[in-house]
């Protein structure tokens, strides 16, 4: 493995938040610093931008909920879902276009102890941090991180060298998007192949 470094802003300034998400299999989130500090690696992400996508929050246009997804690339998107989960995405494409990627999914890798205690699970449960509310919870992100800077705030995202063969990439339609008409099939939901910190049924 090479010495890890965050992801330059350039990283996330591309037009297509389908390109965006699939490199991102394999990078590792860093949250907070010092004593408190996590990292995990991603496992799981899913794409959300473009004219076509119905399943965007920015399909019809700037509201002040999604007014994030317009802003900078290499920035956080956190909201709210169902005023419960925070959800966690990167915002891409130029300043102005409105595209993210959601994280769905993490491997933990380091302070999983404070992961296990935000959480009250098992370091080996899935459900630490297998799914984009849970990842959020476990890693402490917070709503007041919302456009927050990728690149050098309290949320990073770094590349230690690893790099996934596509073979080992699934691609699957997006969760809970059935409103979203022929979006709703759109193969954007992207995750490392027998994984098992990505997202799954709980049934």
């Amino acid at each position: 493995m090479s010495r890890k470094k965050i992801l330059p802003r350039s990283f996330y300034e591309r037009e297509d938040p389908v390109e965006v998400a699939l490199d991102l299999l394999g990078k590792i989130v860093r949250v907070g610093s010092g004593k408190g500090e996590c990292a995990a690696r991603i496992v799981e992400a899913e794409a959300y931008g473009g004219r076509r996508d119905r399943a965007s929050h920015a399909w019809r246009g700037r509201t002040p909920r999604n007014e994030s997804m317009f802003g900078p690339p290499g920035t956080a998107y956190v909201y709210l879902c169902y005023g419960i989960h925070r959800m966690f995405n990167v915002v891409t494409a130029p300043m102005g276009v409105p595209a993210a990627v959601l994280i769905r999914g993490v491997e933990p890798l380091q302070g999983v102890e404070g992961m296990v205690r935000r959480r009250k699970l098992q370091a080996g449960d899935f459900r630490l941090t297998g799914g984009p509310g849970a990842l959020t919870a476990a890693l402490g992100i917070r709503m007041a991180w919302d456009r927050s800077d990728l690149v050098c705030g309290p949320i990073r995202i770094e590349d230690d060298g690893m790099r996934i063969a596509s073979s080992r990439i699934e691609k699957r339609p997006r969760v809970g998007v059935n409103y979203a008409g022929p979006a709703a099939r759109f193969p954007w939901r992207f995750s490392l192949r027998d994984n098992p910190w990505v997202s799954r049924s709980r049934s």
